[in-house]
């Protein structure tokens, strides 16, 4: 390995590294953000019997060599056939880290699918460009099939084709629209208002509940709890957000009454933790 190269690759292994972290941090930062509706926050365990913030914490860690292989992988590739079945394969080693890390729990199997075709776009196109490169670049790796996928059907198979929805898949083929159209406008407009990052959080969060088809809450109540979901976080966000003191009280009997029909809107939050995610990566002045 020559100099020039041995400087190419020590740039590249700190990028990866940079975009690994920011993932993780994204994760760590969804979970801790409080008072989530029906999710695991730090005041409770929401609709989770079986998970608290500490496991959410303990599986954010566990897959920062996920992210790092994913990124590692990505560099000087397009979206491809190839690239799309080697990120296939380290995710579901990375699946394995979560579940040894939860005891068996499965907190973030969505965000490792979302967030991973994240990570491996921003490797893909390098620092200094904008989300919607990112997003379009990560649709386009969603978009090819993973041929060594396992055949058995998963809860959110069942639940696209019963009730005919993109859930995680389509929304990432699509170039996350969720997050381009209602999460990242949600965060400019909170912080304009003058809100604290807490409070940008949950409204980008109630936009994504108020919008998204949820698979989790589909798979866990049906029709009727996403209705229910959707239109309690439209009049949390009719009544000002969580920025009001009307806001939080809508949001507090939202959560009520998700946790009353054990429903969890972690769609939602798996694509609110991705909206951070390329929030962060907008801010480069960690990389240097």
């Amino acid at each position: 390995m020559n100099a020039q190269t041995y400087e190419i690759w020590k740039e590249e292994a700190a990028y990866g590294e940079y975009i690994a972290q920011l993932a993780v941090m994204s994760l760590v930062d969804e979970a801790d953000l409080t008072p989530k509706p029906g999710l695991v926050d730090r005041n409770s365990s929401g609709s989770h019997s079986d998970m608290t913030i500490e496991t959410m914490h303990r599986s954010a860690y566990a897959l920062k060599d996920t992210f790092v292989k994913m990124a590692e992988v990505s560099f000087y590739q397009k979206p491809s056939q190839q690239l799309r079945e080697q990120l296939a394969e380290i995710g579901r080693y990375g699946e394995q880290d979560m579940f040894k890390a939860t005891g068996g729990v499965n907190t973030h199997k969505g965000a490792i699918w979302s967030l991973g075709l994240l990570a491996s776009a921003a490797a893909i196109n390098g620092p200094n460009v904008t989300a919607w490169q990112i997003t379009q670049t990560a649709g386009a790796i969603a978009r090819y099939p993973d041929r060594k996928s396992p055949k058995q059907a998963t809860n959110g198979k069942k639940v696209r084709h019963r009730y005919g929805v993109p859930g995680a898949v389509g929304e990432a083929q699509q170039g996350f629209p969720h997050i381009m159209i209602y999460a990242l406008p949600a965060l400019k407009k909170a912080r304009e208002k003058g809100a604290s990052e807490r409070h940008a959080k949950l409204d980008a969060l109630l936009s994504l509940m108020a919008s998204l088809d949820d698979t989790c809450i589909l798979h866990r109540g049906g029709k009727e709890a996403l209705s229910i979901t959707k239109a309690g976080a439209r009049a949390v966000l009719k009544a000002g957000g969580s920025l009001t003191p009307a806001g939080m009280k809508a949001l507090s009997f939202l959560d009520e009454k998700l946790v009353s029909i054990n429903a969890s809107p972690g769609g939602s939050a798996d694509l609110l933790a991705a909206a951070i995610f390329l929030d962060r990566l907008s801010n480069l002045s960690a990389f240097r």
